[in-house]
């Protein structure tokens, strides 16, 4: 076994999550936050050299071998760390949000009495993430899918006397199962076919037998086609894709740090690391391909319509985290897998500072999350304001062509411009799907900062609300006890000039926000020549296929994206400081009923599978089982038998008369069968 510092990085968080989650009681909940937030802090301080020897270009690619995972019948894997540019993408990517949010979490969580299990479960979940990004074979890459499938669970559920958060943890389990029988699919295809689940000789099999058909019965397909589409099943699961999104938004209800890092670096990104991971594949399946380039395109104009019209604020930005990984996937359909990467890095910093800065928000209105009863946030909460107007301009992709702008605008204008520039499958619908999310996602942006920040306090002392409970825009969500809900009980009256009765958080919540809204201001324009620009080959260093740009974009496509941008911006001012009524009049609206059910897939679903699957159940217990099976077996063989029993325990009455009545019938019909037997045989 060899000892490095990428072995550190990995290993520490899983030692300081076990320490910190077995002896809990021992240590105290504030040592076990202080030993599981330092080894993410050491884990940091060990990725960003390692990340940046790679875009200076010192570094060289290499896998440090731990130790032999399994060896039967051919089939192996070793544990190992494998340290590329992209693997550094991402260990920079989760060490850095991990250790912000573990920080903030400090302050957030500061009176839950089970803070020590809760930084348990984020080392855990931060360990399984770095195993999946360092994996060498497809084997590590699932124990780390499934790792952050099982921490998610735990987090999501933490709060677990909510029945909503229970619901929401098995949700999201269940959900990402389907994927993951997909991936696991894939993986048993990928050894059928290449006879290895090692990446290299995975990919370097399948350039040499481009042509290779798997067989499934009569049906013959293209094995790298056929691989490459169960794979992106499991990715679809992991990073919400449409269809199987529908657990992304239930997840918000675990603590807000959690929200972050699954939104941000772990769990959701899982999906389009694996796809540029195996970029060598999908660029020879232009079938898989497409499927990932109309799939992903689908859910960034999907969830940009949802993110309309929702009124909790950490729902807003979950939407918008669905609609920017679509942005990665149709990146990575039409091959502009450095693209989707970029965007990934940049995501990280301003949607990590979005949920952290509403969680702040949260915490200084005493736990509200309902946006119909904010209002005049701005004043009392000037930092954290800022903070979220910088993530708000960077998720926007706000900027100049030519000039310069926030981290978004860098890669979002990137994998727009690739989607127009490509003649794959599903391109053109990519670039048009991708313009219209842009201007519904400023639309909707701003909106949750005018709701938020601007106007007067709409909560308890300047409400909206009537004695039904309907709010500015619809009905208000009810909470766990069905209850519509206003405020909670730590509201107090809001100062006379309308502004909100809310408190600035603690520094240790707002130094987070602060490195992260550095990120992402400036993590654009640093890392852009890097990872898209002139530097980009040297950097990726043929890990997977490098899109280049393109020179003779048109002029109208270089500045759509900033003309959407602008107009979604001036429809938010309009709809919500200059006629704040036209919104209340949509929102009795069939329209916004749609899209506030969220296209009502939770009730298709919900009809087709659960309704669906508890009938079919019912047809084989009720009918199958109790009818057919016990009906004409065991129990129907015993109801005959007490019938019949029945019948002759009637003959038995006890009177003699009844006997001889018996014996005289008995002995006519003897008699009458020997008289007509003796004259036939006469005859």
């Amino acid at each position: 076994m060899q000892f490095s510092p990428e072995v550190l990085i990995v290993i520490g968080p899983l030692i300081a999550a076990a320490f910190a989650g077995l002896l809990q009681r021992q240590i105290g909940d504030r040592v076990a936050m202080a030993i599981t937030t330092a080894s993410i802090g050491l884990s940091l301080a060990l990725s960003w050299p390692i990340f940046l020897d790679f875009v200076w270009g010192n570094a060289q690619p290499h896998v440090t071998e731990l130790f032999k995972f399994i060896d039967v019948a051919g089939f192996t894997s070793t544990w190992s760390a494998r340290i590329d540019s992209l693997s550094a993408v991402m260990l920079v990517v989760v060490t850095t949000v991990s250790f912000l949010v573990h920080v903030y979490s400090w302050g957030y969580m500061a009176e839950d009495p089970h803070r020590a299990r809760f930084f348990s479960y984020l080392s855990f979940f931060t360990f399984a993430m770095l195993a999946l990004v360092t994996a060498n074979d497809f084997l590590q890459l699932f124990f780390g899918w499934e790792g952050v499938g099982v921490a998610s669970y735990l987090l999501i559920g933490f709060w677990y006397q909510k029945r909503s958060a229970n619901d929401a943890a098995i949700k999201a389990f269940i959900t990402n199962r389907v994927g993951d029988f997909g991936f696991a699919l894939g993986i048993m295809a990928t050894f059928v076919s290449y006879h290895s689940i090692q990446y290299d000789t995975v990919f370097a099999a399948a350039s040499a037998h481009p042509d290779m058909m798997f067989s499934i019965g009569s049906l013959h397909v293209r094995a790298v086609e056929l691989v490459s589409v169960l794979l992106f099943i499991g990715a679809m699961g992991k990073s919400a894709q449409f269809f199987l999104h529908v657990w992304l938004p239930d997840a918000m209800e675990g603590p807000t740090p959690v929200s972050a890092l699954i939104h941000a670096a772990t769990m959701v990104t899982a999906g389009v690391f694996m796809v540029s991971r195996c970029g060598d594949l999908f660029h020879m399946a232009p079938y898989a391909s497409g499927i990932v380039t109309v799939i992903g395109a689908t859910t960034a104009l999907f969830a940009a319509t949802v993110g309309l019209a929702q009124n909790d604020i950490k729902r807003v930005v979950a939407y918008s985290t669905c609609s920017q990984l679509g942005y990665m996937f149709f990146a990575a359909g039409v091959g502009a897998y450095n693209a989707a990467m970029f965007h990934l890095f940049t995501h990280a910093f301003f949607k990590a500072l979005l949920f952290l800065g509403a969680g702040s928000v949260i915490h200084g209105l005493h736990h509200e999350q309902d946006m119909r009863n904010m209002g005049g946030v701005r004043k009392p909460m000037t930092l954290t304001w800022a903070m979220m107007l910088i993530g708000t301009l960077a998720l926007i992709g706000f900027g100049i062509p030519g000039i310069g702008g926030f981290a978004g605008f860098y890669s979002k204008d990137a994998i727009i411009e690739s989607a127009f520039g490509s003649n794959g499958i599903g391109a053109q619908f990519a670039f048009w799907c991708g313009i219209s999310a842009a201007l519904l996602t400023s639309f909707y942006s701003w909106r949750l900062m005018f709701m938020t920040f601007e106007g007067m306090y709409r909560g308890v002392a300047h409400g909206v609300h009537d004695a039904h409970g309907h709010g500015e825009e619809g009905p208000a969500e009810p909470d766990e006890h069905g209850a519509a809900r206003a405020h909670d009980d730590h509201h107090h009256e809001a100062p006379a000039d309308g502004t909100a009765p809310a408190h600035e958080s603690p520094w240790v919540m707002l130094v987070p926000l602060i490195v992260l809204a550095a990120g992402a201001i400036a993590a654009g324009a640093v890392f852009a020549p890097t990872f898209l620009g002139e530097h980009a080959e040297a950097f990726w260093r043929g890990v997977m296929p490098v899109h280049a740009e393109h020179e003779a974009m048109p002029t109208w496509v270089t500045w759509a994206p900033l003309g959407v941008t602008v107009a979604g911006f001036l429809g938010a001012v309009l709809f919500y400081l200059v006629m704040p009524k036209v919104p209340r009049a949509l929102a009795k609206g069939p329209v916004w009923a749609f899209l506030y059910h969220k296209w009502y897939f939770d009730e298709i679903y919900d009809f087709i599978f659960v309704k669906g699957a508890r009938a079919i159940g019912d047809l084989f217990w009720k009918v199958g089982d109790q009818k057919l099976i016990d009906g004409l077996g065991p129990d129907g063989v015993a109801a005959s038998s007490r019938f019949f029993s029945g019948l002759l325990r009637r003959v038995q009455t006890g009177f003699v008369y009844h006997y001889s009545f018996l014996m005289l019938i008995a002995a006519v019909a003897f008699g009458a069968y020997a008289i007509f037997a003796g004259i036939g045989g006469v005859r």
